[in-house]
């Protein structure tokens, strides 16, 4: 328990500086670009989904590493054991759709939580990120 606790805290704390990195790096980036206003917004929104991409994919990596390790607890429903099905069940948790065709199982249920949770916060922070940063591009016209 603990040592899922603590990979648990890991991937989240991970995630969360992969956000602030990438939101950060786009705010700085992004006027500078020699490009229209508009081109400069599309480019913050496709840095922010990369982001998000690569942060579920982290935790993909934190289901499959906790799934192939006893102890952890499994993901039942899962087809093939794939790294492929854990990216699939990390998109469903960390949009917060939740299909149910992939359950968790043991302590690995907490990182789902976690996941969902992480995933609201950092998606409205980059909802919150777009606002400013089109009102910033498009106050200049």
């Amino acid at each position: 328990m603990i040592a899922a606790f603590a990979l648990n805290a890991a991937i989240v704390a991970v995630a969360v500086l992969i956000h602030f990195e990438a939101l950060n790096m786009l705010s700085i980036v992004t006027p500078k670009i020699p490009v229209r206003h508009r081109l400069r917004v599309l480019i913050g929104i496709f840095g922010a989904l990369i982001a998000h991409v690569v942060e579920i994919f982290l935790f993909a990596f934190g289901y499959y590493f906790m799934a192939s390790h006893s102890g952890f607890g499994t993901l039942v429903g899962w087809i093939d054991n794939s790294l492929m099905d854990c990216v699939y069940f990390s998109f469903v948790n960390f949009t917060t759709l939740g299909f149910g065709d992939i359950v968790a199982t043991g302590d690995i249920r907490f990182l789902t939580g976690l996941e969902a949770l992480t995933g609201l916060v950092l998606i409205t922070w980059t909802a919150s990120f777009v606002f400013f940063e089109m009102e910033k591009q498009w106050k200049y016209r």
